[in-house]
């Protein structure tokens, strides 16, 4: 059984419980012993009854406004004949604050349904004075007292309960936007780390079939390394569904030469050593540059024709600038999901990614070196 059901079934049933306070309306037959006047009440309520089920169960506003009016007009026809018929005007003002939303306007109504209760009541005085209860400006006082009191509260209740579901609405919306950022960050990472690892696979494949007659042992060592990249490639999906990390980025340039080793592109690291990367290096921003550099490898053995790439990563004016660029051609006319990719992994950081195309491609991020990363919201 879901939640959602179960609290829709209880808020009906509490919507007719409160019809037990109508009980009142019968006060005047009990103690008139008048069977004419019990049947005509009697009909007058089963007419109160059927406006108050058919408002509960109205989804338009205006129907539910129409059908208010009547209960107030029939509170009001039907007062000079029997006292108990304020009830109804309590019931009005009780319906209004979760009928309307703006408070002064719900405060002005509830104010007319009680002036409306008060007008009534002077002109019975004026035209029967002294042969009626509603003479009695005690029983007046006291319906107009409840009329007042259950409208202030049911605002108040109306205006909680609206903040309720604004909140509500609110914690929806953000358990929709972490999925759709958690969905969009699987969906990068697994690009760039499937998009990799199987160009270097179908490459050294490619190259183990061509060494198989004329080299059969280096055959059988670029077999080997299929076998290990698509080992990596395994682990690597999986850690990409959790939250990929990066083993570094002079573990990721490694992989990059062999990469292009088996393209091959001639590739020349300046400015990096092991040693020349900073210590205090973040997790998280190495694991965005691994990726950046790892997708710009990807694009360059498949679609650059290059013969030379140059990596440099610098640290300069309080920014790190991973720079990697080639000879070759860039053909891609927009840009996909790879640079897409790249690209808001940078931003995310607070970086800036950049790429020239003119005489080969050239891929730039530079990166504030304190940098985090920023939720998405």
């Amino acid at each position: 059984m879901r939640e959602d059901d179960t609290n829709s079934r209880n808020s009906a049933l509490w919507q007719y419980i409160w019809l037990v306070y109508s009980v009142f309306y019968f006060i005047d037959p009990v103690l008139r012993h008048n069977g004419r006047f019990w049947i005509e009440s009697l009909v007058i309520f089963v007419i109160f009854v059927a406006i108050y089920i058919a408002f509960n169960r109205a989804n338009r506003s205006w129907t539910k406004f129409m059908l208010l009016g009547g209960m107030f007009l029939l509170g009001l026809l039907d007062y000079p004949r029997n006292e108990g018929a304020t009830s109804f005007f309590i019931y009005a003002a009780a319906f209004l604050p979760f009928l309307v939303e703006s408070v002064p306007v719900v405060s002005l109504l509830v104010l007319t349904d009680c002036l409306a209760l008060l007008a009534k009541s002077l002109w019975v005085m004026r035209t029967t004075p002294g042969q009626h209860s509603l003479n009695d400006p005690i029983n007046l006082g006291i319906g107009m007292f409840f009329v007042l009191v259950v409208g202030v509260i049911n605002t108040l209740a109306a205006q909680q309960r609206r903040a309720n579901e604004r909140l509500q609405k609110v914690e929806r919306e953000n358990v929709q936007l972490a999925a759709i950022a958690e969905r969009e960050r699987i969906a990068r990472d697994l690009h760039d780390v499937l998009g990799h690892t199987l160009s270097v696979i179908v490459l050294k494949a490619e190259l183990a079939g061509r060494l198989v007659e004329l080299d059969p042992q280096r055959a059988m060592a670029e077999i080997a390394d299929v076998e290990r990249t698509a080992r990596t490639a395994l682990t690597e999906v999986r850690e990409a569904i959790g939250g990929y990390r990066s083993q570094g980025l002079v573990a990721e340039m490694n992989m990059a030469r062999r990469a292009l080793d088996a393209a091959g592109v001639v590739l020349t690291l300046e400015e990096i050593d092991a040693g020349g990367l900073p210590q205090s290096l973040d997790v998280e921003v190495q694991t965005m540059l691994s990726l950046t550099l790892r997708e710009a490898v990807t694009n360059i053995v498949r679609h650059a024709h290059a013969t030379h790439c140059r990596v440099s990563f610098t640290t300069t004016e309080g920014q790190h600038v991973l720079l990697i660029e080639d000879d070759g051609t860039h053909p891609a006319p927009c840009e996909g999901n790879g640079l897409r990719g790249m690209r808001e992994r940078v931003q995310r950081m607070g970086g800036l990614f950049s790429l020239e195309t003119d005489g080969g491609t050239k891929v730039r991020v530079a990166i504030p070196a304190a940098a985090t990363v920023q939720e998405a919201n």
